[in-house]
């Protein structure tokens, strides 16, 4: 099952609460529990449902705030092909039940601002049979990949892999955050080890997508390079995407 050991063991420890980036505090996650005034961040007394909701929201906001503000890796790009500056693309919402988890924006969403603007955002949208207005509404659907910025090319013009360091910074608490996604698409052998600790390849833990469905599904990468793939493995297109369509369509008419 999808992250299961790793789930246990941050959901023994961290169930009902929420960290902020900083994890200088926490908060209680099931607001239910509230029976009167409790002392929270930094002073702040909440005695209601209303402010204990604006108080995650704000922490959210926080959170999404330094993730745009990240420079980590304003060295380690400049030293690229590219020589390009940090752009991180953040894009999700605490009310998001769809997840899709990729691996890096490329050029093209480095310099729109917008995750999978580009063929592979097109072809991805038609294997989950999304309409654009669908697939962009951060209330639903979170689009979360392993780095938050494009890590440019290498000398030869490819892709170089997302940094580890972005994931060990932001993952874990982008993902504590996302505590009501129903359904994860995992696109890519980056977010695949990941988000579904495997060690086999794409082709093996895309074959085996029965054993994670219906609340994950794993897939390769929409790039319009993998055409050839999609040609010798007949069974992706023929047994898994009406599954995947299926789920899909059923979580957004919620």
């Amino acid at each position: 099952m999808f992250h299961d050991s790793r789930n246990n063991e941050i959901n023994s420890k961290r169930k009902y609460y929420f960290y902020n980036h900083r994890n200088e505090h926490r908060i209680p996650r099931q607001i239910s529990d509230f029976t009167g005034p409790r002392p929270g961040a930094a002073g702040i007394l909440y005695k209601t449902r209303v402010d204990v909701v604006q108080l995650v929201q704000h922490l959210m906001a926080d959170l999404m705030l330094n993730i745009s503000s990240c420079r980590l890796c304003a060295d380690r790009f400049a030293a690229t092909h590219t020589a390009h500056a940090p752009r991180p693309v953040v894009w999700f919402r605490p009310s998001a039940r769809l997840l899709i988890a990729g691996q890096a924006p490329g050029m093209r969403v480095h310099k729109s601002g917008t995750p999978f603007d580009d063929p592979s955002g097109a072809r991805l949208r038609d294997w989950l049979g999304l309409s654009p207005s669908e697939f962009y509404d951060k209330s639903r659907v979170a689009i979360v990949p392993m780095a938050f910025c494009f890590p440019g090319y290498d000398a030869k013009g490819s892709d170089l892999p997302p940094p580890r360091i972005c994931g060990q910074t932001w993952h874990d608490k982008v993902m504590q955050a996302l505590d009501k996604v129903a359904l994860t698409v995992v696109v890519g052998g980056y977010a695949q080890k990941y988000h579904m600790r495997v060690k086999t390849g794409v082709t093996d833990t895309v074959r085996d997508w029965e054993s994670h469905a219906p609340r994950v599904f794993p897939l390769p990468h929409p790039s319009w390079r993998n055409t050839g793939w999609l040609k010798k493995n007949p069974w992706f297109e023929e047994n898994l995407l009406p599954q995947l369509r299926q789920q899909v369509q059923r979580l957004m008419h919620e």
